[in-house]
């Protein structure tokens, strides 16, 4: 004779408004979950913005003075250049470092030449400015021939950043910026403005952009200068 066990049991499921409520705890968790991601990841964003924004015009700035710690010397045959403009609306400016020697012959000859200058970035839908360095004249252990050396001379301009939509150098002259520097006699030092930011149209029909924005360096040029002082007595 066979027992038949009786093995079902009431098992009860998940009524339709627990299914909804649970569904609707899991969502309000998922996106508050990603709203905290999110913001963390724009936080992070900003500040790599921020640190890759500013580490441009602090090593531009930094290569213009060594650039000029390495070629000027108190001479006359030393001379330093400043032009600023505007390109479509742009400041530019133009820095030329020329330093002269005089050959068997007593003709001057150029031996280091290096300018800094920016022009209107053409190649680019947003416009801006691209910096250009060029490095030229005679190398002291230069041993290739004459005929190589004049190809050597020439100028390249070679593009260091792009995006710069403010380039400004100025000479201080008793207590006053000078936009523009010709004398044959080297100036005290030499003040240079750059920024990345975003530029805005002034009155005058210019572009400009925030003060805050704007990174500045003044290089002194003549650093071995007599530095005027006095004796102090000693205190007790």
């Amino acid at each position: 004779m066979k027992k038949t066990l009786n093995t079902s049991r009431d098992l009860r499921g998940f009524s339709l408004a627990e299914l909804l409520a649970a569904l609707t705890i899991a969502a309000m968790v998922l996106v508050a979950m990603l709203g905290i991601y999110g913001r963390a990841e724009r936080s992070a964003a900003a500040i790599t913005r921020n640190l890759d924004s500013s580490r441009p015009p602090f090593e531009v700035l930094q290569r213009i003075a060594e650039d000029l710690d390495g070629i000027i010397a108190a001479g006359k045959d030393t001379k330093i250049t400043v032009e600023n403009k505007f390109e479509k609306g742009y400041p530019t400016a133009r820095l030329e470092i020329l330093k002269t020697i005089y050959d068997s012959k007593n003709k001057p000859r150029t031996f280091e030449k290096i300018v800094w200058q920016t022009s209107y970035d053409y190649e680019s839908q947003a416009g801006g400015l691209v910096l250009y360095r060029s490095h030229s004249g005679i190398e002291v252990e230069d041993k290739l021939l004459d005929e190589q050396k004049e190809i050597w001379e020439k100028e390249l301009f070679v593009p260091i950043c792009t995006g710069v939509t403010f380039f400004k150098i100025q000479v201080p002259v008793s207590g006053k910026l000078q936009d523009r520097w010709t004398s044959s006699s080297l100036p005290r030092a030499v003040v240079v403005t750059i920024s990345f930011a975003k530029p805005f149209e002034t009155l005058e029909g210019i572009l400009d952009v925030p003060d805050s924005g704007k990174i500045t360096r003044t290089i002194a040029i003549d650093r071995a200068r007599k530095i005027r002082f006095i004796f102090v007595k000693k205190r007790r």
